[in-house]
Parts: C-alpha cells; structure tokens; sequence
C-alpha cells in the first residue's frame, strides 16, 4: 500500500501512530514493509493455506465471536447430506464433471432448499467444450468458436439466489452438518506445518499473526484486511479474498467501523468503471446482463436474478432494471414493449477481454476502442495481444500519449523477431488524444465507494476531449448516420435519450449526466424531481435512473459529491464530504456493528443502533437497514423481499439476510476456498492430488502453451517462481509515466529482483543483465541482487522468487524502454470473474541478454522442446490413489479443465 497507494497509506501510518499494529504479508520486502510492525514473506498464489491456517486456529481456540457468528452469519444453518467436500475427493467437490471441467452445484445448497432455488443444476463454465472436445486438446485451428460456447455463470453482480429461505438451523453449532462444523473440518488440515510447506511461513510467524488479529477482534475492537487488486490476479483469485471474508465474518470483523476488507483500485475511479460497467456482464448498478435464450423477458429476467420468494432487496430489481431502462430510452420504453428489455444486447457466451483477443485472431472482430488501457503492455500474453491488433481492421486509441497498443504496427516486439511487418499489418489507428483528469470535470468513485465531484482545472490541450464530450459527439454522428432508418436493429441507438445540455464551457454538462444516473420521478406531482433513494424507484415506468446504487447523489436536488464540509465541522464518519453508495452509507451492513437486541457491541466501536424510543435506527453512519424495522421484527410466513429479513438479519442483499462462510450457490469452483496451486507452479500441490484450480479457465493453444507444472515432467527446466508489481514511480502500463522526464530519471529501466543466493546459484551480476523465460517467450532484463525476495523453503527444497514490475514496454515513443513483465505471462484465468493470473508465474532465469530477432523464437523454442511442453502441458491429468488392493479408491479422477477469460467485478456488495 506504501508502495502503491502512497497517498492513502498516510491512514495507516496515522492509526500507527495511535497505536494500531501494521502487518505486512507480501512475497517481497517493500516500502510498506519498511513501516509495518511485522514482515510476513509468504510464497506468491499460496495465501489460502495461510488464511486458511488463520481460520483453522480460530476455529480450533474458540477464538471466533460467538454471538456475532451465531446470530449474524450462515454457521448454524445445515448444509445437504448430498455434498461432499475435497478431502474425500481428493481435491475436487461433489459435482464435479471431469470431462467438462465444470461443476453441478446442487449438492452444494442448504438442506431443504431445492435444486434450483440454490442455483443447483450445472455451473457451466464460460469455456465448457462441447461433447467430443478432451479437455487437453484443441489448437488454434480445431478450436471452437468461444462465442459459441455456454456464458457460464454470467449472472455475477447480484447475490446469489435461494428461491425460498426457510432452512434448517442448530444454533448450538453442534449437529455435523452445520455450516460451523463442516468449516471446521475443511480446514482442519491447514495446520502450522502446512503452511509451512506450502507458503514458506514459519509456525511463529503463522502463530504472530493470529494472536495479533484475534486479539484485536470482539467486542471491543476491529480488525481490517486491506489487499490490492493483485489478489484478484489468481486462478483462485475470487476465493482468496473469500478466505479473507471468512476470517473476518469469524471475527466480527464486518459491517462494525475499523473492520471490514478494503480492496485498494489501480486507478482513481476503477471503483466507478464497476459500479457502472465497463464489463461485458453487467449493466449499472451490478445488475447482470442478459442471455440468449432464458432470457426473452424481463421478467424471466428479473425472476432469474430472485425468485418472488426470495428474502433481501434484490426482489425489488425489476424496479431498478425498469427505471434504468426509462433512463437509456425514455418515452421509447413503455409497459407494451417490456419497457424495452428487447433493445439490450444479450450474451450468448464470453465476451471478455481474452476471449475477444482469441476472435480477433480467428477474424471474428472488425473493430475496437481502447480507452486508458494498453493491453500490447499491461496485459497477459503481450505477444497474443498485439498479434490480435494486427488482425483487426480499424482500432481507436485514446490516451493521453502514443503508447504501445496504438504504434505496435511500427515497434511491436515481433516486428523485429519478423512475427509481423508493417507493410502486411491492415489495422486502420485512429488515435485521438484524451483529456487528462485535471482537464475534465464529474466524479470518481474511489475504494470507499465515495464519489467525489472534482472540477475542470485546466483546459485540454488541442484536439484533446473529454471521454463524455468524445461519445457524445461520436453518439451524434451515428444517430444523425441512421437517421430515418426503418431497419428494427436501428431503433435502440435512434430511441436512446441523447439530449445533455451543455455547462458553462460550452462542453456536454457531466452534473446533468450525473443527474440522470440519481434518477428522477417521471408522472404524478413529483414529476421532473430527483430521486432522493433508491426505495422510491419503482417497476411501473414512473421513475427514471442508470444506476440504482448511485440513487441519492442528487437527493434534494444538490449535487451531494460536491460536499466539502472540514473534518473539524462533523463527526468523526464525515457524511458531508462526498457521497457514498448506496444512500451515503459509509460503512456497508453497519446493522452487524449491534447485537441482535440493536445494541452497540460495545460503546467504542458504536456505528449504529436501535432508538426504542423513537422507534427507528439511527447512529453516526446512514444506517444500512429498514429504518423502522425493530430488532424484534420477525416475518410471517411466506413473506419475502425486504419484508422477509428478520430485525436481526443485517446483510441485507443476501438471500438469507447472513453472511456467508460457506457459499451454497453463486461461485464456479466451490462453496469453500481450497487450496490449488498456480496454474504454473514449481511446487506440487501438497494437500491434494489435483495440482491447480480444476474449473479455471485455459486456452490449448499452440500460441500460448504453458509451463509444466508440480511434479510434471519437464517442470525442472521452469524452477522459479515470478511475481510481478507496482513502483510507486510508475504508473500501471507507463502510459503516463514513462513519457515524463522526472519519473523515467526516477526510475529508467526495467529490472529483475533476485536473492543473492538466486544469483550465485545462477551466476547473475548486480546491474548486469539476465533472461527470464517461459513458454511463450524470453525476456531481458538489469539484475538487482537483493535480500528482499528470500528463499522459501517450500516441500523439502528451496523455492526462489523473482519480482518483476510491469510497467515496461519496447515501444518508441516513450523516454524509456524495456521488455514486458506481462509477456511472460499464457493466458489462465479465474472461472468466476475471467480474470487472467498475472502475479504468479514458473519461469527460468540465465544470466546474459536475451537473443533478438528471430533468435529469439528459436531460443524459446528450444527451451520449450527440453522441457516437452505441449499444448497438454499446464493441464496434465492426475491419476487417483489406488488402495491397498490395487484399485482405484473412491476419488473424482479430476482433470486439470478450465478454458476462457475477461474481467473481473470487485465492487459487488
């Protein structure tokens, strides 16, 4: 965070100063080690075994808050008879289907919830092969179509369905089949010595940190979890910050002030690109975008994502679906046409980042736009990437300088290796150049999902725009295009609500579009007057609003993320600086910040409480809960929506109105975090015959082969493991800081972090220069001989770690240059949100340059033909136990199956 979040870590070092301990878990020694009371080394893509030790010692010592667990959390409810977990099957659970690779999840749901209303039946995963397909074969030429394959758990954004949320409870915690005991079994082997084996970690170091976290947790006090996004770069990414969920829920650590898990952006307002998406699966507001097939209405729709029945305020999402489509069209949505459900696209398989990079290779894509991204640099598979750009025939860039996905025709890598030449590239690029942060004013919405309006300070530059000013004027041009058009498929763009007045600057006004996002009453006498919350949208037309959440940022008419009232001048929560969503709560579930009667825990963590008096809750923050609804309040029978969640059931968007340690329905891979090892990983995976993720998300393809892994043959000739990282002189893909003199002199090239003892065992000079390979690629880079990556002992032999930051590329534009950390990277991903694994990787280290030109691909050649890499390697099958007769034992014969990929939704309540 010090590294990489300089400016927000001065918090931390202020509750340091108070007293707060500051523990740091990071495979490199860094600046926010260098402050931190406690340095945690750990072994890169092996945090569940540690977080997973974590639980087991809470769970062992009876360090968990009993009454918050209890009353507050899933624990007492009874799992089915029908699952069985991974230590029975060898490292896979019930349901799953080896052949696809993909998981029936019915056996997973509580008892007496049915099959469907668990989200039971298959969990198709976005890459599930067709009939006939082995889950190791396939090239680029026999592979099908990914848009033709099965969209996969796309319903992502919303809390996972339970069609009715009357289950069985033993509050004693005692029955076997309560959520509390089988937790208690599944990490019970996640002992000391486990971790370890398998993180590097030692028993006392294990032992410091659980003291310190469960001694800072109860009653009287709180602990947080912060993690920065690289957490969600795993194939298991989604269930490590799970793991960290389940410590905290164990703890009390949810919902109450100084708790909860604060998940650390890349970027001012990555929070907002999720809020209201730049994601191929959902609309604003983490509603999910709709499939071909089950989803020809919108109540087909609405009733996929809950049930009638279902307890939470999820129920009321055709309220906020119609009113975003009021929003996008207007008096063109009425009741007669489903409010014009049938304007929206619909998904009919993976549309994410990887998948169309795979189309674009295959011809399938015309054209695309990049916007602050640069995948020829920033993404996985960098060679992939820019071979997918010359396959296109036009691409839009806009950036603030000439980055590497805009000039790769001209300096890509593989214009010199002759991969590529310019002449024979027919990408058409049209660049135009973006307006800085300073030059444009509206809000960002930051970690805290606070929105915070910031105002225009200079003026762009020449022909520099706005992203606002850029698609408006874009939006006009193809609407006045299609003007007059009878053709049904022109209606959507002719109907949109294209009608923003512009400010003061003559420039498209951002507060009107911020309007429209809070949402208005559209009939009645309230019509043409905001929405103060998202309770007053409703499902018959008569509001308006593109974002649900956001609802409220114009409550009264002002523009609430205009706020700036001094700390000095409010409470210590600061409700009047900025705006939070969903209606300025500024700590989520806060109702589990008091006990089931609506007390305080205790009077030094008092968030919000029950005024019996007044009969409501109040408090320092909004509280997140009906206001009037009494501690006492319990359904009757049969109700559902928020009527249905009990005066003590604060998490309010979850079916059941819990938190959740074990997740009965709405995940790929599993209702409880296990432990598999990166999809390339020098280390076998010691708790489990199944090496990596079974469900991740693989692409058998000839360019992009992958590393052989654990005890894999070949897996010695990729020893090492590589992480890579942020410097805080950088800016993620070096758009923005290599093209600036003072931050390239800061620092001007790219290089390797390796341990003194990596460097003697492979002869590597400080400031000299070495060559990183895998299976796609070499690249070269300075040697920093250091002591802040350490050897771990890890299964009986010394595992080395080398840091790589990523903020390289070799184009010619920018003052410095360098290979791509990123192009090390094959393309793997995490089932659940299609997010690659870029922080953990196998690879080898030479000392020496890496050879150029088309040397290069005969020396990656020649590494990979030693160590047999093929498009099977990476996804090698594991043959089950055999008992004492010689047969196989009763074990899933699990194959290393996954297959596509995207981006990931970190912003979901």
């Amino acid at each position: 965070m010090a590294e990489c979040h300089p400016v927000g870590f001065q918090w931390v070092m202020e509750a340091k100063a108070r007293g707060a301990k500051v523990i740091h878990i990071d495979p490199r020694f860094t600046r926010t080690s260098a402050v931190a009371d406690t340095h945690v080394p750990i072994r890169a893509g092996s945090d569940i075994v540690f977080l997973g030790a974590v639980i087991n010692y809470i769970l062992s010592n009876d360090k968990y808050f009993h009454d918050y667990v209890v009353a507050y959390t899933n624990a007492a409810t009874l799992v089915s008879e029908d699952f069985t977990d991974v230590d029975d099957l060898d490292g896979v659970f019930s349901g799953y289907d080896p052949e696809t690779g993909t998981y029936d999840t019915a056996s997973w749901s509580y008892e007496g919830v049915g099959e469907h209303s668990a989200g039971g039946g298959p969990a198709s995963a976005p890459g599930e092969k067709e009939q006939g397909e082995g889950a190791t074969g396939g090239s680029e030429e026999s592979e099908q179509s990914e848009s033709d394959r099965g969209a996969g758990h796309e319903l992502g954004g919303h809390g996972a369905a339970l069609e009715h949320s009357e289950v069985k409870r033993d509050e004693t915690l005692q029955h076997p089949r309560t959520v509390f005991q089988v937790l208690k079994r599944h990490f019970a082997r996640y002992t000391p010595e486990m971790v370890q084996e398998t993180c590097g970690i030692s028993a006392e170091q294990l032992l410091e940190v659980c003291e310190a976290v469960t001694e800072n947790s109860g009653r009287d006090r709180t602990t947080c979890w912060v993690y920065s996004v690289g957490w969600t770069h795993h194939t298991v990414g989604v269930q490590m910050i799970r793991t960290s969920a389940i410590v905290q829920l164990l703890l009390g650590n949810v919902g109450r002030p100084g708790g909860g898990i604060l998940a650390l952006r890349g970027h001012a307002s990555i929070q907002g690109s999720t809020d209201i998406p730049t994601l191929f699966n959902l609309l604003p507001g983490y509603l999910p975008m709709p499939k071909v097939g089950p989803h020809d209405s919108l109540d087909e729709y609405v009733g996929e994502i809950a049930s009638p029945d279902q307890k939470g305020f999820w129920v009321n999402s055709k309220s906020y679906m119609v009113s975003l489509m009021k929003a996008w069209w207007g008096d063109a949505a009425t009741e007669e046409n489903d409010y014009a459900f049938g304007y929206l696209p619909r998904l009919t398989g993976d549309h994410g980042t990887y998948a169309t990079v795979m189309s674009m290779l295959r011809d399938e894509i015309d054209g695309y736009f990049l916007l602050g991204q640069n995948p020829a640099v920033g993404s996985a598979h960098g060679k992939m990437q820019r071979l997918g750009l010359s396959h296109l025939k036009w691409l839009v860039v806009r950036d603030l300088n000439l980055i590497e996905s805009a000039t790769f025709w001209s300096d890509a890598p593989e214009i010199e290796t002759g991969e590529l030449k310019t002449d024979e590239i027919d990408t058409e690029v049209f660049f135009f150049p973006a307006a800085s942060h300073v030059e444009k004013g509206g809000t960002f919405t930051q970690t805290q999902r606070m929105l915070q309006w910031h105002h225009k300070a200079v003026e762009p530059p020449g022909d520099a725009q706005s992203e606002l000013e850029f698609f408006y004027l874009l939006g006009q041009k193809i609407r006045a295009r299609l003007a007059g058009s009878t053709d049904h498929r022109d209606r959507p763009i002719l109907d949109l609500t294209w009608d923003y007045p512009l400010d003061e600057s003559g420039e498209i006004s951002a507060d009107a579009v911020l309007q429209e996002i809070n949402g208005f009453h559209l009939t009645g006498d309230k019509a043409g007057q905001p929405l103060n919350t998202f309770n007053e949208m409703k499902p018959d037309g008569s509001t308006s609003g593109g974002c649900w959440i956001y609802t409220g940022v114009y409550a009264d008419g002002v523009n609430q993320s205009m706020r700036r009232k001094a700390g000095r001048d409010q409470s210590w929560v600061a409700p009047e600086w900025g705006w939070a969503w969903p209606m300025n709560r500024r700590t989520l579930y806060n109702r589990a910040s008091a006990d089931p009667e609506g007390k305080p825990w205790s009077e030094r963590k008092a968030l919000v409480w029950w005024d019996a008096e007044a009969k409501k809750w109040t408090g320092h923050d909004v509280p997140d809960f009906e206001i009037g609804k009494d501690p006492s309040y319990r359904p009757p029978e049969g109700a559902s929506g928020p009527a249905g969640l009990a005066g003590d059931d604060p998490f309010i968007m979850q079916a059941d109105g819990k938190g959740w340690l074990y997740a009965p329905a709405g995940l790929l891979d599993g209702p409880m975090p296990t432990h598999y090892e990166p999809a390339e990983s020098p280390v076998s995976n010691p708790m489990y015959r199944q090496q990596a993720n079974p469900t991740r998300e693989v692409f058998p393809r000839e360019d992009n082969l992958q590393n052989p892994s654990g005890d894999e043959p070949g897996s010695e000739f990729y020893p090492y493991v590589f992480t890579t990282y942020r410097l805080t002189e950088h800016h993620t893909a070096g758009g923005m800081s290599r093209f600036q003199p003072y931050l390239s002199e800061l620092q001007p090239e790219f290089f390797c972090e390796v341990s003194p003892e990596l460097a003697r065992e492979r002869g590597l000079e400080n400031n000299g220069w070495a060559t990183i390979i895998s299976a796609r690629t070499a690249i070269e880079a300075r040697v920093l001989v250091t002591e802040r990556v350490a050897p771990l002992w890890i299964g009986g032999k010394t595992v080395h770690q080398i840091g790589l930051p990523y903020h390289w590329g070799v184009g010619n534009q920018a003052l410095i240059t360098g290979d791509s950390a990123n192009d090390l990277f094959g393309v793997t991903l995490d089932p659940n949100v299609h997010i690659q694994e870029t922080k953990v990787s196998s690879c080898d280290i030479q000392p020496g340059r890496r050879p150029r030109g088309p040397a290069l691909l005969e020396y990656v050649a020649a590494h990979r033909e030693r160590a047999g890499v093929t498009t099977a390697t990476g996804n090698v099958q594991r043959t089950p136990p055999e008992d004492a007769d010689g047969q196989h034992a009763r074990s899933v014969h699990a194959s290393n199956h996954g297959d596509e990929a995207g981006h990931p939704d970190e912003g979901s309540r």
